[in-house]
């Protein structure tokens, strides 16, 4: 029913920056919210940032406040995730996802996920 392809990832040195854009397919991605995760070799999946359907509201993970930043623009149907400062613990498969429900946002309640794009950070 909604489908998210990521795109931005790529390999970059120690405090360097990346861009990711998710774009959802369908009429009504306007009507969910969205977030950011990641998860690095090894690990779970964590959470990242979260932005509410009309945007404005967002949500951060502790490790990555004062350096990401989720925006949205629901014309284009593409979610962003800014990253600034990057450092070597960024480095995982960053996915988007959309959450039709409210239960457990914004850290949870997510139906709808991309295939991930990868962020390597070099030191």
């Amino acid at each position: 029913q909604v489908q998210l392809v990521e795109s931005g990832g790529g390999l970059v040195q120690t405090g360097g920056s990346l861009r990711l854009s998710c774009t959802a397919s369908g009429r009504t991605f306007s009507n969910y919210k969205q977030g950011w995760f990641r998860q690095a070799p090894g690990k779970e999946r964590e959470f990242v940032a979260a932005i509410r359907s009309r945007g404005g509201s967002t949500y951060y993970a502790d490790p990555v406040k004062g350096r990401f930043t989720i925006s949205r623009d629901n014309a284009k149907n593409t979610v962003y995730l800014q990253m600034n400062s990057l450092k070597p613990e960024d480095t995982a498969v960053y996915y988007c996802a959309a959450a039709p429900r409210t239960l457990g946002w914004p850290t949870s309640g997510y139906d709808y996920w991309g295939q991930g794009t990868q962020v390597t950070v070099s030191s």
